[in-house]
């Protein structure tokens, strides 16, 4: 896990470098201090000229001016080092998310990768600025300070041996309590994070049924579950800080009550008083060095599941890779489907689609039409590969598409989703998404054949327009006609359109058809609907019911020989009567 991870640390390898050499260097001139201080206390106390006393304050001030910039410097270089190791992990998992399939993104949730790429990340780049200087600090202060201690006092520096273990015991225990909690706690901040962004999302429907109070009452609800675990967490953590204190207060009590016994019972033959003060001075170093152990497993044990969490997704391989030699050209727009069958995922117990065999020409105009559940979008995901047939093949072009390079078989395949996406920035800029190369004039050729040009001339900065985050600044009909144009842009020879007409009006839809058919005759279009009026000029419709092909035909075929075609149309057209009447 560690060595994934420590790939994104890359440039800032010398400041990690950085940061424990001097700290190492801080350090030891730190355990030298109180050494040179005994020798002070010494000569003072056997009288020494004021010269010895000025030379010993020049050096400690020297050594302290020295520890304080060695500090600085390793300060710095942590905090540079953790800071860009935590950009470039959130760039290699953001960069990692883009290379999803359909398939891979089903498995992890919006508001879980969310809190993985800002809360996981942070507390990985808090545990790493630890690992680089404290958890550098803390052993190698442990270490020269136990040398010290003992060359200054002898047997007594024994004592931290008997203090070491048990500490080390409370330790263990702590982090084997709290470890499951922190896992409960992360997995309870993605049920947060997605109850806030279903709420923002949704916050028109939620206004519109009054339901501000139940949405309240549910965020609440996540929001003191995680509050709930994370306290239960902090009361184990907790036991830290007064185990650290017993140790401390024993410690001081052993050195303070036999180390004075010693120097009075001795008269100074075998503990003096420099070397008294001394080794206080290292009993402090010695058991903070173990309090800021401790805070650095306590760190490192929260960053331990978030650290896991993120290599979750950092190792996790798209189930729809690019052929290594795939064919860099779509010769035409046929589609063919061989005996396919497709299931969103291995435990699913039936197929979404059945049995489909389907051989559609370059050029012509497909109509799919069946009720809801009908597979009628799993069909059209299979043919750009946004999911990979369970059984069978899918064919563009006469290639199976698993043989194609995945950017050349998407820049040649157009679709148009149920859910239209609009990104914040100006029209330009969405419609751009489709061919960032688009001249101006290609842009507004688009939008008149996708019928939006109209509207757009009616704003008051036209193509220069802002689109808010989703485009909720324009209206449904609006969006999805700009999706459209987006989409013609890509100049495919495939274009799909999945129920992206459907809130336009019944004139518009047929403008849209009709430019269609006038302007790129040789694109393959496929147009799923649920309006029989949007699919009756096709050259084909194809009837889809429960996964499987219920009938092909044209308009008038179906309605002759498909009962589902023909209950649709009657339904629809008796309802446009009534409402005529």
């Amino acid at each position: 896990m560690y060595k994934e991870l420590a790939k994104s640390i890359r440039e800032f390898k010398k400041d990690s470098i950085k940061s424990p050499v001097f700290v190492s260097l801080e350090v030891l001139i730190e355990c030298i201090i109180p050494f040179i201080i005994a020798k002070l206390v010494n000569e003072i106390k056997a009288g020494c000229e004021f010269r010895v006393i000025a030379t010993y304050g020049i050096a400690l001030v020297i050594m302290a001016g020295l520890s304080l910039t060695f500090g600085v410097i390793a300060g710095y270089a942590s905090a540079t080092a953790s800071s860009g190791f935590a950009r470039n992990l959130r760039k290699d998992l953001y960069y990692k998310i883009q290379t999803y399939s359909f398939e891979n993104i089903d498995r992890f949730s919006t508001s879980s990768l969310v809190t993985r790429i800002t809360t996981d990340v942070t507390n990985v780049q808090n545990a790493y600025m630890m690992i680089i200087r404290l958890a550098i600090r803390c052993p190698l202060m442990l270490i020269f300070s136990f040398v010290m201690a003992f060359a200054m006092g002898g047997k007594m520096a024994f004592i931290f041996l008997f203090v070491a273990p048990v500490l080390g015991v409370g330790l263990f225990l702590v982090i084997w309590k709290v470890m499951p909690l922190f896992k409960k706690v992360f997995r309870k901040y993605d049920a947060l994070n997605n109850s806030i962004q279903e709420n923002v999302k949704g916050m028109r429907v939620v206004k519109s049924y009054v339901r501000e109070d139940y949405e309240k009452k549910k965020f609440n609800n996540a929001a003191e579950d995680v509050c709930a675990d994370f306290t239960r967490a902090e009361k184990i953590l907790a036991i830290n800080n007064p185990l650290m204190q017993f140790c401390l207060y024993t410690v001081m009590a052993f050195v303070l009550s036999f180390g004075s016994y010693t120097i009075i019972s001795s008269r100074g033959a075998d503990l003096d008083v420099g070397q008294f003060s001394a080794l206080l001075t290292y009993s402090f170093q010695i058991l903070n060095s173990l309090m800021m152990f401790s805070m650095v497993f306590v760190m490192l044990t929260m960053a331990s599941e978030s650290a896991h969490r993120i290599l979750e997704v950092l190792s996790e391989d798209s189930s729809i890779t690019s052929s290594p030699n795939g064919q860099k050209v779509v010769k035409d727009g046929s589609i063919d489907f061989e005996n396919v069958s497709f299931k969103y995922s291995d435990e699913a117990k039936r197929m979404s689609l059945s049995n489909i065999d389907l051989h559609i020409n370059s050029g012509e105009t497909i109509g799919i039409i069946g009720g809801t559940g009908s597979s009628k979008s799993s069909l059209i995901q299979l043919i750009p590969r946004l999911y990979d047939a369970t059984e069978g093949v899918v064919k563009v072009g006469g290639i199976d598409v698993k043989d194609y390079d995945l950017e050349t078989l998407r820049n040649q395949v157009a679709v148009v989703l149920q859910k239209n996406v609009l990104f914040s920035g100006s029209i330009k800029e969405n419609l751009r998404w489709g061919n960032k190369e688009a001249t101006d004039e290609e842009i507004i050729e688009a939008c008149k054949l996708a019928q939006a040009d109209e509207f757009i001339q009616g704003f008051p900065d036209k193509y220069d327009t802002h689109i808010e985050q989703g485009g909720s600044n324009v209206s449904g009909g609006q969006k999805q006609r700009l999706c459209i144009a987006r989409a013609l842009l890509k100049k495919p020879k495939i274009l799909i359109l999945d129920d992206s007409t459907s809130a336009v009006d019944t004139k518009t839809d047929a403008l849209i058809r009709k430019a269609f058919k006038e302007f790129i005759p040789d694109t393959t279009k496929i147009i799923i609907a649920q309006r029989t009026a949007s699919v009756e000029d096709a050259d084909c419709i194809i009837v889809m019911d429960g996964g499987s092909i219920n009938g092909i035909g044209t308009h008038s075929e179906l309605l002759k020989n498909n009962q589902i075609y023909r209950e649709v149309y009657l339904s629809q057209n008796k309802a446009g009567e009534q409402d005529e009447k």
